[in-house]
């Protein structure tokens, strides 16, 4: 029955978010439209901001469902800068037209960053948000790559890129017309180019924890990849990361210093299940969608994405308590947990555990 209310609380939301825009919403409208009590409305969500991320979310994440057939790109052999082009043609052709009316569905998320803006417990993991997107684009952009091609960092290309497209967003919504799409999406595709000078600046290993040994059994729970919408692969030898919102930008840290072969999983984490959770789903939809219509499966970035609103897998990790300031990793391997680290630098400390020294690694 919670299900089900929640469901229709959603249903009703969304069409009042689309009919009277998100300022003029009410939650009586909202009950009124699920024939629910204002109060089941309030059981379900702490308030209109987290109902709207909500509805946000669950739409961009059926647009981000796996295609029942392959895209016909998902060969090899895309350059960077093509697949970085189809990625913004991706974003541009869901923004609205200048002929759309005000209120319509199209311009449903008009509202997100305004939102944002307006409570700063959402700015900074926003902000973080925004940094584990620009790390999986940058990732797959390096996926890319022609043999033997110079092993840059493309991470900077990626935020440029977000913030472009973002850009877009904004002005289609505040200067409809303004911008030809065609421009946007042929100026991302030059990105790809740009020299940034981007390097990987690992952390200074005089702040970074050293890895504690351990012998433990790793039994997590179910769980789906955000960025593939497909069963979490737990059992893997490799690193999993428990991140709060605002430590997401960790997880480069433990790609970049965990093997090549090893699996590396992000733990997402929150003490503000209610509004912030929403948020999350939302900023990795958005980036699924696109990354599904331009990149091939062989270039998608291996670090995975699981949420984890209850804590549930946190807790199998050994973490039992969780909030948005949460950092810490362990390193499995053969169906055990083999290594862990907390606070800052654990997702490198936990990465690195047990490998050979090399630059830009702890012991």
């Amino acid at each position: 029955m919670q299900e089900h209310n929640r469901a229709k609380v959603l249903a009703a939301a969304r069409d009042e978010f689309t009919e009277r825009g998100f300022r003029d919403a009410k939650i009586d409208g909202i009950a009124e439209r699920a024939r629910l009590t204002r109060g089941a409305v309030y059981s379900n969500f702490p308030g209109k901001r987290a109902l709207y991320f909500a509805v946000l979310a669950d739409l961009a994440e059926r647009d981000s469902a796996p295609p029942h057939a392959a895209p016909p790109h998902s060969e090899s052999g895309r350059t960077a800068g093509e697949a970085l082009g189809a990625f913004a043609r991706a974003w541009v052709a869901r923004l609205p037209l200048a002929t759309e009316e005000q209120h319509s569905s199209a311009r449903l998320g008009m509202d997100l960053l305004s939102e944002v803006l307006a409570d700063e417990r959402t700015r900074w993991p926003f902000t973080q948000l925004m940094k584990l997107d620009a790390i999986l684009l940058g990732l797959a952009l390096e996926r890319l790559r022609p043999p033997g091609a110079p092993a840059g960092r493309l991470v900077s290309v990626a935020e440029v890129a977000l913030t472009t497209l973002y850009g877009a967003s904004q002005m289609a919504a505040a200067a409809p017309g303004f911008v030809d799409p065609f421009t946007i999406v042929s100026a991302c595709e030059q990105l790809a180019d740009l020299d940034l000078g981007d390097a990987w600046q690992p952390p200074h290993l005089a702040y970074v924890p050293r890895a504690r040994p351990a012998d433990e059994s790793w039994s997590p729970p179910p769980a789906v990849d955000a960025v593939r919408g497909e069963p979490a692969r737990l059992a893997d030898d490799g690193v999993v990361a428990i991140l709060g919102l605002h430590r997401l930008e960790a997880a480069e840290e433990a790609v970049r210093a965990a093997p090549p072969t090893a699996t590396v999983t992000v733990v997402l984490v929150t003490g503000d299940p209610g509004e912030l959770a929403p948020l999350a789903r939302l900023a990795i939809a958005e980036l699924r969608v696109c990354l599904r219509q331009a990149f091939p499966p062989s270039a998608w970035p291996r670090l995975q994405v699981v949420y984890d609103e209850s804590g549930t897998l946190a807790a199998a990790a050994g973490v039992p308590a969780v909030s948005d300031g949460t950092e810490a990793a362990v390193r499995v391997e053969a169906g055990r947990i083999v290594a862990r680290a907390d606070g800052r630098g654990a997702c490198h400390a936990a990465a690195a555990a047990g490998e050979p020294d090399r630059p830009g690694q702890a012991g």
